[in-house]
């Protein structure tokens, strides 16, 4: 397992500076939305998580995964349903923590929420990106399995 760490280690890089800079965007985007821009909470971020998608696909699509080619509409797609399917890991954690287990503090919230579940929304992405969207044909399967 640590030798294909190593081996993809420019890959993990990249897929990481990516995500970070889209949820940059993202929270950047919900913030001012929510602030000035007078915005309800449930708009500001269906619009701040389309902006971070986008910013992660270009990322994705002209970085980290430069070298396999995608075309049509099918990646883009692919990409936002694998977003979809991270978001629904981060809020699964949450409502498990906060409703199931009870616990109800912001602390509590934003460890199973923003840490937890960022942590298992990013394995979710990193494969469903690495795998769905910017499939490699030359790849003899992937790297997780």
């Amino acid at each position: 397992m640590r030798d294909r760490l190593l081996r993809h280690r420019r890959e993990l890089l990249g897929f990481a500076t990516v995500g970070l800079l889209a949820y940059a965007v993202d929270l950047a985007l919900f913030l001012w939305l929510r602030g000035p821009a007078g915005l309800g909470p449930l708009t500001a971020k269906a619009l701040s998580f389309v902006a971070g998608c986008a910013v992660a696909y270009a990322g994705n699509a002209y970085g980290t995964y430069r070298g396999t080619r995608v075309r049509g509409a099918r990646p883009y797609a692919m990409f936002f349903a694998v977003n979809l399917a991270g978001a629904a890991v981060q809020l699964l954690c949450l409502t498990v923590s906060h409703y199931g287990l009870g616990f109800t503090s912001r602390r509590a919230d934003t460890v199973s929420g923003a840490v937890i579940g960022m942590a298992l929304a990013t394995g979710v992405r990193f494969w469903g990106t690495r795998t769905l969207v910017f499939r490699n044909t030359g790849r003899v399967g992937s790297w997780t399995g």
